[in-house]
């Protein structure tokens, strides 16, 4: 399952400015962000650039939503990210 997921996140890296890609490297700061945030829990700046980060992520997903379903789908389970509430 580990080498189904490397080989999915290289092929996504050609072309860096696919969704599916943006969101990837989105998820990826969030999982940094919220690690870094568990032992500095006063850093409010970087709060800030999470929701921020958070929220941009959020709307590409629901753009992906509404434009490509299939592939949201896939790239929700891929990622291990729930769906939103307000769709």
């Amino acid at each position: 399952m580990i080498k189904k997921k490397k080989k999915k996140i290289i092929s996504e890296e050609e072309n860096r400015g696919s969704i599916e890609f943006q969101v990837l490297h989105f998820t990826n700061k969030i999982r940094r962000l919220t690690s870094h945030l568990e032992f500095h829990r006063k850093d409010y700046l970087s709060q800030r650039g999470l929701r921020k980060i958070l929220g941009k992520r959020q709307r590409l997903l629901s753009y992906l939503s509404n434009k490509k379903q299939v592939s949201y789908k896939e790239l929700m389970t891929q990622l291990d990210i729930r769906d939103s509430k307000t769709r």
